[in-house]
């Protein structure tokens, strides 16, 4: 069985198959070992913000040293996310060779389970198999019926917000609804609560009771937001509570540390407020990180030992796809799959945070026809410039000529676009035109609101939601379309230079240059890979001259056909012509042609750059397809302006970073 034939066979038996009842899910389960009864667990069931809590506190468990299974639901881009162990996909060997068994029992069945069924039997197999600690489980629809309640007592049931969502499955009440969704809960579990409606809070309350269960609300008054950029959240938690105990059944915390956290928790018996980082951006995430972090209070109070370096580290790498996630800032693009009326709340909310007063935005957006769509868009028309629409993947998406046909009526600018890359440039067409045109806007710096870069008026911001089925195209495209945008507006901030200036920065790129390989880390070169420049790219005209007279090898590119990269030595100044893209380049029946193991060192071009030494080009893929042909400590030096640095190049897998970068300021990325 290959991957594909696994996610295939998985895929036949779809959700519209879902039918009530865990007798299914038990018999597989039973006929594979009952693997699920050797594992820990912490059950999260919810409307929204599930998946963020969970990996919250998966992220926290791993920095503490646990072996963490993880089951979120659904995936984003690649389907192995559902099933993770400390942060890995599930590999495709183990895919595969646990479906083939799992297929095998299911076919044994008189009833034969449903898609997330045998997608919760192969996640609790590998789980075991894996020996994980603690497994962060979320359900998939409601709680009481849901395949994952399957296990035995969870040390920690949570419950985040509950909201009218799958009434047809789940009740046509809150007070239903939280019902279902409490049937998670079971006696010998501590019960942790998002402070939910009222109407909720009392249905969960009265399950406690009867099921004898500690009952902890997630105080949302315990946090005091101290600041937020596109960087994250900074806030303080009050009362947090030490860490006591030590770790009894898990495999991963060592006697030493449980001895010395013992020791930590004696001396900081009392409650303190404390600082902390989140990663994970959207005014809400404040709140599921409150319910995140009451779990942990009550994981230690369970005897397991989570430090607090463990917490604040957890915190800050935590990582959500698609959960008001920033793609890019230069052209700002916020990827965001609510997809219901708590989810626009959410999202309006988190606009009107981060973004100036009275700022428009361009929607793209994918909506399923089963789904609150007039309540949506009602909530975030006012932020509205214009739409962009999609169509999603799935057979209950809203067609997007009818979406279009929807908000045309209701008075706004609304095009319908074929597929989710078609709908992604236009976006960010129409984000740049309406920048152009003087809307207000927001720039793609780091900082909200800072000025537009010279020669380009910022752009609108792009804000995709609606539907996380189109999430994962969205993220899987994105990349390759966003960076085209990224070379308009550093090719536009180069082009607003005058001839003057660019000929001062370009003697001062090269005086640096000349600086940088007088240094012992390049004393010991003898060949360099340099380039001619055109048009208006940094040009190292004056380097090359100086490295020649210094005695050094100055090679340059030959293009070739299929993004191949020739290091030509010219014989001398005549043996030069026009060649592919009307770039000067060496004649080749005139010059040396030099492996690409004998280069010392390469000068690249960009288009752009940022701090990490990522680098955007024109898009050919030559110095990506030549630089790992070269040794692995052959010296690479991307030359630039700074008007070409963006907070964030945008990257493929192909892409390689440079480690040093230097424009007119001098030196200003240099990384091991």
């Amino acid at each position: 069985m290959t991957t594909q034939e696994a996610i295939d066979y998985i895929n036949t038996h779809t959700w519209s198959q879902w039918r009530l009842g865990l007798a299914r899910t038990k018999e597989l389960l039973h006929r594979l070992g009952d693997p699920q009864k050797h594992l820990r667990f912490v059950h999260v069931a919810g409307s929204n913000g599930k998946g963020s809590t969970c990996a919250m506190i998966e992220r926290i468990l791993r920095e503490a040293g646990y072996r963490t299974g993880f089951f979120p639901s659904p995936y984003i881009e690649d389907f192995r996310e559902r099933i993770q162990v400390s942060g890995e996909y599930i590999t495709e060997e183990a895919l595969c060779e646990i479906t083939e068994r799992v297929r095998a029992e299911a076919e044994a069945m008189e009833d034969h389970p449903s898609q997330f069924e045998l997608i919760t039997a192969i996640g609790m197999e590998y789980f075991h198999r894996k020996r994980c600690d603690l497994v962060v489980l979320e359900v998939g629809l409601g709680g009481e019926f849901d395949a994952t309640n399957v296990i035995d007592a969870p040390e920690v049931a949570v419950i985040t917000h509950i909201g009218l969502e799958h009434t047809e499955y789940l009740g046509d009440t809150l007070a239903k609804i939280a019902r279902t969704k409490s049937g998670i809960i079971k006696t010998g579990s501590d019960v942790v609560l998002y402070e939910n409606d009222p109407e909720v809070m009392e249905v969960v309350t009265e399950v406690c009771k009867e099921k004898g269960c500690p009952l902890h609300i997630a105080d949302f008054s315990r946090i005091e937001p101290l600041g937020a950029t596109f960087a994250g959240h900074e806030f303080l938690l009050r009362g947090a509570k030490a860490c006591a105990g030590a770790e009894t059944a898990g495999a991963a915390a060592t006697e030493a540390s449980a001895v010395a956290e013992s020791a930590a928790a004696a001396e900081e018996s009392a409650a303190a407020d404390r600082k902390y980082r989140l990663s994970l951006l959207g005014s809400y995430q404040l709140h599921n990180v409150i319910t995140a972090l009451t779990t942990i209070e009550v994981l230690r109070e369970r005897n397991f030992v989570i430090s607090e370096d463990a917490v604040v580290q957890g915190l800050a790498k935590v990582q959500w796809p698609a959960r008001f996630e920033v793609l890019c800032t230069e052209p700002l693009f916020v990827l965001d799959g609510g997809h219901n009326p708590q989810c626009a709340e959410a999202l309006a909310e988190s606009l009107g945070e981060y973004l100036p007063a009275e700022s428009k935005v361009v929607f793209l957006t994918g909506i399923l026809g089963d789904k609150d769509y007039m309540t949506i868009i009602d909530t975030l028309s006012p932020f509205a410039a214009e739409f962009v629409c999609v169509t999603p993947d799935s057979p209950r998406a809203l067609p997007a000529d009818k979406l279009a046909s929807i908000l045309q009526e209701k008075g706004f600018a609304a095009t319908s676009c074929d597929s989710i890359e078609v709908g992604i440039t236009t976006a960010l067409k129409r984000a740049a035109a309406a920048g152009t045109a003087g809307a207000p806007a927001v720039s793609g710096a780091n900082t909200p609101g800072s000025d537009a870069p010279a020669g380009l008026a910022p752009a609108l911001p792009v804000i995709a939601f609606g539907s996380l089925y189109m999430a994962g195209a969205i993220r899987s495209a994105f990349p390759r379309l966003a960076k085209k945008q990224q070379r308009v507006i550093t090719t536009a901030r180069r082009r607003a230079m005058t001839q003057e200036e660019r000929e001062e920065k370009n003697r001062q790129i090269s005086e640096h240059l000349e600086k940088l390989f007088e240094t012992p880390a390049f004393a010991d070169v003898k060949t360099i890979f340099s380039y001619r420049g055109v048009w208006d790219e940094a040009n190292v005209d004056l380097f090359n001259e100086w490295a020649e007279a210094s005695g050094l090898k100055v090679a340059c590119p030959i293009s070739l056909p299929k993004g191949i990269m020739l290091a030509a030595v010219p014989e001398d100044r005549s043996a030069w012509r026009n060649g592919k893209f009307d770039i000067p380049e060496p004649v080749r029946e005139r010059s040396e042609i030099l492996e690409p193991a004998v280069v010392d060192a390469i000068i690249v071009p960009c288009v752009a750059f940022d701090k990490e030494g990522r680098r955007c080009g024109h898009g050919a893929g030559y110095y990506d397809r030549f630089m790992p042909a070269c040794r692995p400590q052959t010296r690479l030096v991307m030359v630039a302006y700074d008007a070409q640095e963006v907070a964030k190049v945008m990257t493929e897998p192909t892409d390689m970073p440079i480690p040093v970068v230097v424009t007119e300021s001098g030196v200003v990325v240099e990384r091991s």
